[in-house]
């Protein structure tokens, strides 16, 4: 089998996670306890035997560079090959490419100079297990220029309104790309190509004037390509709003839920060596996921906390997710409620939000 290339856009994913995103991009978001979101979109990318990965960003990297660091959670830290992350900033006065078409071109040596001859393309706002060697066995056997994921919502939510839909007919090629807000098909913003095809379309896109792969390329078919449609039936979240985070955060308390994404194939992160959680004799916690580090005093309930948390004595957490290094000080009550990291709940505090609308917090916050 050829070697992939990977290729993880952030050019089109905005800071739509409000306080969560005020000084991280979205694929720096903390998720499910110890991991960030672009934790799985690498995963997947290394378990498929990825061996040189670039990473398109262009605004509040600084906390995602922290994270991946030279790459070694994804076997990345290589002296050939390995993670690259690459911001659209060589400033040529010749270059007219604009979107996320840029970024390519600004870096084509890295994909004259990687080895394999596959690109898998893809974001990080779809957390899944996607097996990319089982797409491209589909893709060889159909024969396609281009295979993209989708999967069949089983029930649309409204984080799904912002995605693309793929319509498919009975031999598996895509009819259409649209965003029909009735139809079930969502698009998971990946696909996979021949790297020499790819360079050939991004050539074309920035001749005609183009700004965006995979819109002009793609979604548009200019050039008629053979495009076919791969069934993803794992799991899948899409986190797209503070909303969408949440809802999909809290599902993880259901074991179905929590096994189907972390059952096989652990997914890889940024390693933190910390002592396990401490649980003092007045602490309750029921069905919540409590990361390393973590201290308990209090009441924890259907919750989610990160490394480091200090719950004191008399605190209550129900429904909330609480982000690396916080404490709540006893009598503190959160419900339904965000904190973002390093955030101080003081004495006797209260914090409610609603199950549909959490109340969020800023980092390095005191309340």
């Amino acid at each position: 089998m050829k070697g992939f290339v990977g290729v993880i856009n952030l050019d089109h994913e905005l800071d739509q996670l409000k306080e969560l995103t005020y000084f991280r991009c979205g694929a720096a978001v903390p998720f499910a306890g110890r991991y960030r979101l672009i934790d799985f979109a690498l995963s997947n990318m290394m378990y498929a035997g990825a061996q040189d990965i670039s990473l398109f960003v262009r605004r509040k990297y600084r906390s995602l560079m922290d994270h991946l660091g030279e790459g070694r959670p994804w076997d990345l830290d290589r002296k050939r090959g390995g993670l690259f992350i690459l911001p659209p900033d060589w400033h040529d006065p010749t270059d007219t490419s604009t979107g996320d078409l840029q970024h390519i071109h600004n870096n084509m040596d890295f994909f004259h100079r990687s080895t394999g001859d596959i690109i898998i393309h893809t974001g990080t706002q779809h957390v899944n297990k996607i097996d990319y060697k089982d797409v491209y066995a589909y893709h060889l056997e159909k024969g396609a220029d281009v295979t993209v994921i989708y999967k069949k919502a089983d029930e649309l939510m409204p984080e799904h309104a912002a995605c693309r839909r793929v319509e498919v007919d009975e031999s598996g090629f895509v009819t259409d790309i649209h965003q029909e807000l009735d139809h079930p098909n969502i698009y998971l913003e990946a696909f996979i190509m021949s790297k020499d095809l790819y360079l050939e379309q991004v050539n074309y896109c920035i001749a005609h004037g183009k700004s965006y792969f995979f819109r002009d390329a793609i979604q548009n078919n200019p050039n008629h390509l053979k495009i076919a449609g791969y069934e993803y039936k794992g799991y899948n979240a899409v986190i797209n709003s503070v909303e969408s985070y949440y809802k999909n955060s809290m599902d993880l308390l259901c074991p179905d839920n929590y096994h189907q994404l972390f059952r096989e194939n652990p997914v890889q992160t940024k390693i933190k060596y910390e002592a396990p959680a401490k649980y003092l004799e007045s602490a309750q916690v029921h069905n919540s996921l409590v990361a390393n580090g973590c201290v308990i005093g209090g009441e924890v309930d259907n919750s989610i906390l990160f490394r480091g948390v200090k719950v004191e004595k008399g605190a209550k957490v129900v429904n909330s997710i609480i982000l690396q290094k916080c404490t709540i000080e006893s009598g503190a009550v959160l419900e339904n409620v965000i904190l973002d990291k390093d955030v101080q709940i003081t004495h006797d505090r209260t914090l409610i939000g609603d199950v549909k609308h959490p109340y969020v917090t800023a980092k390095s916050t005191s309340l």
